[in-house]
């Protein structure tokens, strides 16, 4: 099972669309481990939205199509 996810970092008010098969690893990658690359500069990061596929492939279109305007517009929307 593959997850796309929304992240929000309240502190940054910045937001993050990514895709995973282990939320929880990836979380922690995000908040803690990672030390490079967007996330490090924006921490501490909170999940606002999760999605769930049985394939990567469809993981992977829906994490596009989030990351679009309307996307980010409607990821935006959960946070107000």
């Amino acid at each position: 099972m593959f997850i796309v996810y929304g992240l929000h970092s309240e502190k940054h008010n910045k937001i993050y669309i990514g895709f995973t098969s282990d939320l929880e690893a990836r979380m922690n990658s995000h908040n803690h481990l990672s030390t490079k690359g967007y996330t490090i500069k924006y921490r501490p990061w909170k999940v606002i939205y999760t999605e769930e596929f049985l394939d990567k492939a469809s993981a992977m279109k829906r994490e596009k199509e989030l990351k679009s305007s309307n996307g980010r517009a409607f990821i935006r929307s959960l946070i107000d």
